[in-house]
């Protein structure tokens, strides 16, 4: 009986080919996956963008011309980039469950896992197997106008129905499962996922959600109202925005800063839970309080832990003890 073939190992590769570092480390993850026996897929434009010789590389190298499907078969989206470049490596793998490794090369990275000096080290976790999965909460967006569906996408971080004139304000009804919350003149409303909670959510101030909780966040975004503030849904609620039919309020819809409808008056917007989550690959434990302090660069400074309050407690027992 002939033995079957192993299965091919496949890792998809995405990078910020403009720039000169994403392209160095991207030709090291080629380099070094391949070494190791997997095979790397890259966008055509990607790899001429990368000076990459497929010849080079045989069958150790894939090359699409297209985006569609392009993370079918793949273990693993490795993204050399900032959060952009993650968040578009997850609209190209979305539906296909690839999970979504960052390598950092932006300013924040809160997405990112591993850093451009932890090159070798993360091929070798990739080789190895040695990363777990996280599955986020994603949101699914619908518009429609007088009960037609206009149109229907995702987002992983944020869905926001925005004014799109500055000097104009628009004004919006929302609904959270089929019951009216608030009316609002406003700049706009912000609807986030937990993993978005530290992006246009934060910055509209809305509060940061650990990544464990499944919750959906609502934010106005410079509301005239008595009672416009941050809410926090729970993760089947259904949000619906619907654009006041007024004359002078033009609005639009942002799903994670990247695809935009222009959304006609009275045009309802419904967001609810995504059908497909994003998958996170992870090769580190550390808690989500470490990463929000070295994101952030939040102040520590003082910070002794639980070991030296331990020490304290220990002390103060002794010297109770010797009154």
């Amino acid at each position: 009986m002939t033995a079957s073939p192993p299965t091919t190992r496949r890792v998809l590769l995405l990078a910020h080919t403009g720039r000169a570092e994403a392209r160095s480390v991207a030709r090291s993850f080629i380099a070094g996956l391949t070494a190791d026996g997997l095979v790397v897929r890259l966008l055509a434009a990607e790899a001429k963008d990368l000076g990459v010789d497929h010849e080079e590389f045989g069958e150790s190298l894939e090359l699409n011309e297209s985006e569609a499907d392009l993370g079918r078969d793949c273990e693993l989206a490795v993204v050399i980039g900032g959060d952009g470049s993650i968040l578009r490596a997850a609209e190209m793998t979305h539906g296909a469950g690839t999970p979504v490794l960052g390598v950092n090369l932006g300013h924040v990275g809160f997405l990112a896992e591993a850093e451009p000096e932890e090159v070798d080290s993360t091929i070798a976790a990739i080789v190895a197997g040695r990363y777990t999965v996280e599955d986020r909460l994603t949101l699914d967006v619908r518009v429609s106008l007088d009960g037609e569906l206009i149109t229907s996408t995702f987002a992983v971080n944020e869905a926001s129905v925005e004014k799109s004139a500055r000097e104009r304000m628009i004004e919006v009804l929302v609904e959270i499962d089929g019951r009216p919350l608030s009316r609002w003149a406003c700049d706009g409303v912000v609807c986030a996922t937990p993993t978005g909670s530290t992006a246009y959510n934060f910055s509209a101030g809305g509060p940061v959600v650990w990544p464990q909780v499944e919750a959906i966040c609502l934010v106005p975004i410079s509301a005239h109202a008595l009672f416009a503030r941050p809410m926090v849904t729970g993760p089947d609620s259904r949000i619906a925005i619907e654009v006041i039919d007024r004359p002078d309020g033009a609005a639009v819809l942002w799903c994670d800063g990247r695809r935009t409808v222009d959304l006609p008056l009275g045009a309802h917007v419904e967001v609810r839970r995504g059908s497909d989550p994003v998958r996170l690959a992870r090769l580190h434990e550390a808690p989500f309080t470490d990463r929000l302090v070295a994101k952030f660069g939040l102040p520590v400074d003082g910070w002794r832990g639980e070991g030296e309050r331990r020490l304290r407690g220990a002390a103060a027992s002794e010297g109770g003890e010797s009154t």
